[in-house]
């Protein structure tokens, strides 16, 4: 606590020193990641897995193969002339890394679906989020009238992030802000400190690209979380600032004093976010260490802002921080109010739950079981067109490729034969028996690789991509259609493989996060109860967050309200992405919560009596830091892109039920059974209250160390 009361104190005395610091630093990054930044990519590679291994051997034997794919989707009312859809395919052909362009046209002459396979994968800088020749070669098509859209896997990549989100979560962040404080100076400065952490984050994150592929998708999740916990920790900071003011201290002093307690649980929290985030290592997959690193740097640059940019701007803006009519000459009634003997309503909340734990953590207990019950059935697929909302390209061409060819066109399955293991006749017979399934509308002619040694067809479902079915016709051709030496790969497979092994994976990332985080709390809190408390209720709110997604999304309850029109399956990114960044976060207000209440037990030496004081001396800042973090995610569930919808919402939920349902019930509920236990340490003994005379010891040692600052 003294580095940080240190801190808080220096930067406070010299303000100007401390922002000019923050300038310098962000116009460095910005130049930096302008000219030595890397582009965003995705990463689609899936090590170990049937459906890379199958890519892999493609791209071994056929040297213009195993590179993206696209799909340009030609319609009109009337059948379409063959000489626009021949020069489209000539303009495709002459295309940059085009290695081959298949048509299809539908039975009555309306639709004209061309199939694109290019000799580098979507990660090349000459397609990096590019669908450019895409849109040049379909121009005659344009100019006859035609409508024009863009499916399948190189579409998919091009991000649709507009911004809104971020636009949206300030605004409501903002208003929230002005309400609390009553001061528009102390609203906009955790808005300020949290865009000038996002901005050392972001510029990072783009440094990050060019050492590692960095999905475009990743400064989105990133900026959400960066900016939902930077206005947070910001928020602790302040009100413990303005509290100090009311009480009468100097700005320097209570810059000090803030950055020393509420900087302290700022701290604990920031660093409970950053492990949590190091489970992303663990998920298997090279896209999600982008993602925790992505995460982590901007948490970073926001929680640094936090720490050393608040308390210089708390130190600057002086007394402009409290509402006018305290700035007036009302201070003294303020500061007084809370001496009139009223409780607040967090106080008061606290004491009747303590009256009747067991019934209150029971009713609690049931509500997020509830809750999360519908996640046992959670169905997951990564994404795919026919998830995307309503007006977007890839959409539009996923929904016209069902109408006119099938649902199964949208994601074809290939078979690879090793002609090593199968003759051109074993071959053959091969293609006649998936050809027979029921689940199986069309195939296309097998190729033979230039040296001879595979063949590949492609094998087209009678279901979409995403459903239960094609799934189980994967499973079905791989355990027992498919001999030795024949494997099923492709784009739709690959998704397949990421579920599952997401789907796997996500045990051993809950492990690593749930142990790593329990003993960091330990640490911090001398306690082996409250950490294991702490992370049970914070896998309940986890799980009712998944809940309520597999209602929202799965089966469509309320979707409408986000934009989506139907009932799609959880993204397979989302539920381990989801869980390291929200176990971060819940303990944020646990770690604020616990701090209280622990200085109060070490004051007091009162166990049941310090649950009540810490729950009602912390509950009105964290009410506001909740509402102000489900706000911003919300802002970030209006964006277009599914997942984004679908982070947010999750986010949303867990945060909204963590600071009511979690703190505001099982906390106080669990802390009154518990009594001293909940502070129980392997060989220490329960502490007891500190004598007055060593309290206000402390006190004046804490004001002697502002002295010189304040001089």
């Amino acid at each position: 606590m003294n580095t940080l009361h240190r801190l808080g104190a220096a930067t406070a005395a010299h303000p100007w020193r401390t922002i000019t610091a923050w300038l310098l630093l962000l116009a460095a990054l910005g130049g930096l990641s302008s000219t030595l930044g890397g582009a965003l990519r995705e990463d689609w590679n899936v090590p170990g897995t049937r459906g890379q291994a199958g890519i892999e051997t493609i791209r071994d034997h056929f040297p213009d193969a195993g590179g993206a794919s696209a799909q340009v989707v030609l319609h009109d009312d009337a059948p379409l002339a063959d000489a626009v859809v021949g020069d489209v395919v000539d303009r495709l052909a002459a295309s940059d890394h085009v290695a081959s362009v298949t048509p299809r046209v539908s039975e009555d002459g309306d639709t004209a679906l061309l199939y694109v396979r290019y000799d580098v994968p979507t990660t090349d800088p000459d397609l990096l989020g590019k669908t450019d020749g895409l849109t040049a070669a379909a121009e005659p098509a344009e100019s006859a009238g035609y409508q024009v859209e863009l499916g399948g896997e190189l579409p998919a990549t091009v991000g649709e992030f507009d911004g809104r989100g971020e636009m949206v979560g300030v605004l409501l962040a903002l208003v929230l802000l002005v309400i609390a404080f009553g001061s528009v100076v102390a609203a906009g400065l955790p808005i300020a400190t949290a865009l000038a952490g996002l901005f050392a984050g972001s510029a990072g994150v783009t440094l990050l690209a060019a050492v590692i592929d960095v999905s475009p998708t990743a400064p989105t999740v990133a900026t959400m979380v960066g900016l939902g916990v930077g206005i947070d920790y910001a928020l602790l900071i302040v009100t413990r600032h303005v509290a100090q003011l009311r009480a009468g201290a100097t700005p320097v002093q209570a810059a000090a004093h803030a950055t020393a307690t509420a900087g302290r649980s700022v701290l604990g929290a920031g660093l409970t976010v950053l492990v949590s985030l190091l489970g992303l290592r663990f998920a298997g997959l090279p896209t999600f260490s982008a993602f925790g690193f992505a995460t982590a740097l901007t948490v970073t640059g926001v929680m640094l802002a936090a720490l050393t940019l608040v308390p210089a701007l708390c130190g600057l803006a002086g007394r402009r921080l409290m509402p006018r009519r305290e700035r007036r000459g009302r201070t003294e009634a303020a500061a007084s109010a809370p001496a009139s003997g009223r409780e607040p309503l967090s106080g008061r909340w606290a004491r009747v739950v303590a009256r009747r734990p067991v019934a209150w953590g029971a009713l609690a207990l049931v509500l997020l079981v509830a809750l999360g019950a519908p996640a046992l059935g959670m169905r997951t697929w990564p994404q795919d067109g026919g998830s995307d909302p309503q007006g977007s390209t890839t959409r539009a061409s996923y929904d016209l490729i069902a109408a006119e060819f099938g649902e199964g066109a949208n994601g074809p399955i290939t078979v690879v034969a090793d002609l090593d293991d199968l003759t051109p006749a074993e071959v053959t017979a091969l293609r006649a028996e998936v050809d027979a399934l029921p689940e199986v509308a069309a195939s296309t002619p097998a190729v033979t690789s230039p040296d001879g040694a595979i063949a590949i067809w492609d094998v087209e479902p009678t279901t979409g991509p995403s459903t239960e079915q094609t799934g189980a016709l994967i499973d079905r051709l791989r355990d027992e259609v498919l001999p030795d030496g024949a494997e099923a790969t492709g784009y739709t497979p690959v998704l397949g493989d990421i579920s599952d092994l997401l789907a796997k994976r996500l045990w051993l990332v809950v492990g690593f996060v749930v142990a790593v985080s329990v003993v960091l709390l330990a640490v911090m809190f001398r306690s082996i109860v409250v950490p294991i408390k702490a992370a049970a209720m914070n896998l309940l709110s986890i799980s009712a967050a998944y809940g309520v997604l597999v209602l929202v999304f799965q089966h469509g309850y309320g979707a409408g309200l986000l934009g989506v029109d139907h009932a799609i399956p959880v993204s397979s990114w989302v539920p381990i992405l989801l869980f390291a960044v929200l176990f971060g976060l819940s303990m944020d207000y646990e770690v604020f919560l616990l701090s209280a209440i622990r200085d109060d037990w070490l004051d007091t030496g009162d166990a049941k009596g310090s649950v009540v004081r810490g729950l009602a001396s912390t509950g009105r800042v964290i009410s506001v830091a909740a509402a102000i973090m489900v706000a911003v995610f919300l802002g970030f569930a209006t964006e277009h892109g599914v997942v984004v919808k679908m982070i947010g919402v999750g986010l949303a939920v867990a945060v909204a039920l963590d600071a009511t349902v979690v703190r505001m019930v099982l906390v106080p509920a669990t802390m009154t059974l518990l009594g001293r236990w909940n502070w129980w340490f392997p060989g220490r003994p329960f502490p007891t209250a500190r004598p007055a005379a060593q309290l206000a010891a402390g006190s004046a040692a804490a004001d002697s160390d502002l002295a010189p600052a304040e001089a």
